[in-house]
């Protein structure tokens, strides 16, 4: 990777070397130390960090210390979801081994191949030219149309979500997050946990998704303006397409997971798609002729992300978060609550 920081490993995030270094050494095929370890400044939900050996690079994705909510950083199942695509056209990092015994670091992890890429996460790629940006975010779209066209059964993922429809758990799911780490009351949230379910679509499709799949969370090619590794999977599951589709096109709507998103974006001068014209790439690699209710899947998202910036914040207050930046998220929830409010009030609802 280029353009990431690294640093020192966290005084809260540091963990048994040797014993690291001697795991791998049995369950990783030509792994030889002697082994630094460094961590990326970033990853806000499971710390992340570059292994360096005489020989190669990896990479190491762990759970956070401390007490950790119901269902989060489930890095086994990133482990999975990303072993599962290797062989598909997703491009993902190879896989080297899943660790689920806590006596080694404290923790689960898992060791996958270092990619070597770009990281832009400035949504609108204010170093590049139209051209790039433009390659970027159709390639963005493409991509996204290739996991969703996966078949989940047959690279051993039938079983990767539960039964029942997508948005009624994901609604349920996130609305315990949101209570289990809530510092102040919202009545946006009520609001919104109160709307969701009654609006939920009833023709929904299944397939693998993201569950975070945005600009940040991929790699570009060193040279050239395509991605060449989708990252942090921690959120995937089986359920609906359009959950991903709004869930980057919210970036349309206000800002985005870091900075201002794309919603004064002038798309002719910067060679940056459009929502019309981002949905319609999507679509085209798709196989879609056109997407029904489309405000309930950017409120969902609004809703959703609002949640998930919550537990971020509160991992910063409890001092366990994987970046020094969580406390930097306080009013996430609050702006991200009233947007999805405020689209509401145009539907008049």
């Amino acid at each position: 990777m280029s353009d990431v920081e690294i640093t020192a490993v966290r005084e809260a995030h540091r963990f048994d070397e040797a014993a690291l270094e001697r795991y791998l050494a049995e369950h990783v095929t030509d792994f030889a130390g002697p082994l630094t370890v460094q961590q990326f400044e970033g990853g806000q939900s499971n710390p992340t960090f570059q292994l360096i050996t005489p020989g190669r690079k990896y990479v190491l994705r762990k759970q956070p210390p401390g007490e950790l909510l119901p269902s989060a950083h489930q890095v086994d199942r990133e482990y999975r979801v990303m072993h599962a695509l290797w062989d598909t056209d997703v491009p993902v990092p190879r896989m080297y081994c899943l660790c689920e015994d806590t006596d080694v670091i404290g923790t689960k992890f898992y060791v996958m191949e270092m990619v070597e890429g770009r990281l832009f996460t400035e949504t609108q790629l204010p170093a590049l030219e139209p051209a790039e940006r433009k390659a970027i975010y159709l390639d963005l779209a493409r991509i996204m149309a290739s996991l969703h066209s996966v078949d989940p059964a047959a690279v051993g993922l039938g079983e990767f979500g539960r039964p029942g429809n997508y948005y009624e758990r994901q609604i349920g799911r996130w609305s315990k997050q949101y209570v289990a780490s809530k510092t102040e009351e919202l009545t946006a949230m009520d609001r919104l946990m109160a709307w969701l379910p009654d609006n939920i679509p009833t023709d929904t499709t299944t397939v693998i998704v993201h569950g975070d799949y945005r600009l940040g969370n991929v790699l570009i090619h060193p040279t050239e303006p395509k991605i060449v590794a989708v990252l942090d999977w921690e959120l995937s599951t089986l359920g609906d397409p359009l959950a991903d589709l709004g869930y980057i096109c919210q970036e349309y709507h206000g800002e985005s997971y870091e900075d201002e998103g794309l919603g004064n974006v002038d798309y002719a001068a910067t060679g940056i798609p459009s929502e019309e014209e981002f949905v319609a790439e999507y679509c085209k690699h798709a196989g879609r002729d056109q997407i029904d209710n489309w405000p309930f899947y950017l409120i969902y998202n609004m809703f959703r992300s609002a949640a998930i910036i919550q537990g971020v914040y509160k991992r910063g207050l409890d001092g366990n978060a994987s970046s020094a930046k969580a406390l930097e998220h306080k009013d996430a929830c609050r702006s991200r609550s009233d947007r999805a409010c405020a689209m509401l009030d145009t539907l008049g609802q």
